[in-house]
């Protein structure tokens, strides 16, 4: 799935994954399995590499808790296969209840500034002005750096830590040292650098994970599925209640229930900032106060369960409708 720029990878794409194996002279041991598995996954995410909890979940899952004896068993075809199959739904139900957002550099958001000259003259106008903050008029070719780096990703350029041979292009552009250019130099320097990185990411594309969660409501109807959390959360309010804050009223305890343990619910963060997510919480604020006036004396363990599941319930719908994306340093 893409979005504005972005691919967002929600485990969709695996469901239909490709399961054959390579052909094996002999048994597969789980180590190696867990090799292929990862490499198939990869492939199939445009070069991703699996974040750590999905990577963590996916092996959990397909060796049972026993990761040292999983890697150390030996596979025929048939049970490698089947082993592969469970590996693939893990990731792909980890994804779907914690999507990824990537940004997939291909070097073709570079060739459109490069193609269009008045686009790349008014870049490295603004580039060389925003380097040259003593207004000399002047840049060391050292900048060149830095330049790159206040392009980023936005504009496709990958991070070094991403893109090793970024420093070998560069290098052979000669743009480093203590020289100093003017800025139509500066323009003249950037321009090569800027259309080798495009070839080279055209040959071979960059995958870079975005700080940017997504809440679908996915996570919540997995809760919703879970008697034995929403108890507990439901045993917190009665709780309340019976330490005397009852006059509050159900709406203001669900309320800060909601609140207290959001992050837990795969609710998305408040944020005066998200205009989206503040009409969220609105519309079940208004959604509770609502209920309250018209059962405001149901006060049972069962009752109060029945609410919760109703929010919840109206949440995912919302959210499954109109996913919410929150910057997260993660």
């Amino acid at each position: 799935m893409s979005n504005a720029g972005l691919t967002i990878f929600d485990g969709a794409v695996l469901r239909s994954i490709d399961l054959n194996l390579p052909e094996l002279e002999r048994g597969v041991t789980g180590a190696q399995l867990l090799e292929i598995s990862e490499s198939k996954v990869s492939e199939s995410l445009s070069g991703l590499s699996l974040p750590p909890h999905i990577k963590e979940a996916a092996i959990s899952r397909v060796s049972a808790g026993d990761d040292v004896s999983f890697r150390r068993t030996e596979f025929n075809r048939k049970e490698a296969t089947e082993k592969l199959g469970v590996f693939v739904s893990a990731v792909a139900d980890a994804l779907t209840d914690t999507p990824v957002v990537v940004s997939i550099l291909d070097g073709s958001t570079l060739k459109l500034i490069l193609e269009d000259e008045d686009d790349f003259a008014m870049l490295a106008e603004n580039l060389f002005t925003d380097l040259d903050e003593e207004d000399k008029g002047k840049l060391p070719k050292s900048q060149i750096r830095k330049a790159l780096s206040l392009m980023g990703v936005d504009m496709g350029v990958p991070p070094l830590s991403d893109f090793p041979v970024l420093d070998d292009i560069i290098k052979k552009h000669d743009a480093d040292g203590d020289e100093e250019l003017g800025q139509a130099q500066f323009a003249e320097l950037l321009q090569p650098i800027l259309q080798e990185i495009a070839d080279a990411l055209h040959e071979k594309p960059i995958t870079i994970v975005q700080n940017v969660e997504i809440f679908n409501g996915s996570r919540i109807r997995k809760i919703l599925a879970d008697e034995k959390t929403l108890k507990c959360l439901v045993e917190k309010i009665v709780l309340e209640e019976s330490n005397g804050r009852d006059n509050q009223g159900r709406a203001y305890l669900i309320k800060t229930l909601i609140m207290k343990n959001g992050k837990e619910l795969g609710l998305p963060p408040v944020s005066s900032e998200n205009e989206s997510v503040a009409l969220l919480y609105e519309t079940i604020q208004s959604q509770l106060n609502k209920r309250d006036k018209e059962t405001p004396d149901a006060s049972t363990e069962d009752e109060f369960m029945d609410v919760l599941k109703d929010i919840l319930k109206n949440f995912a719908e919302l959210l499954e409708s109109t996913p919410v994306y929150s910057a997260t340093n993660l």
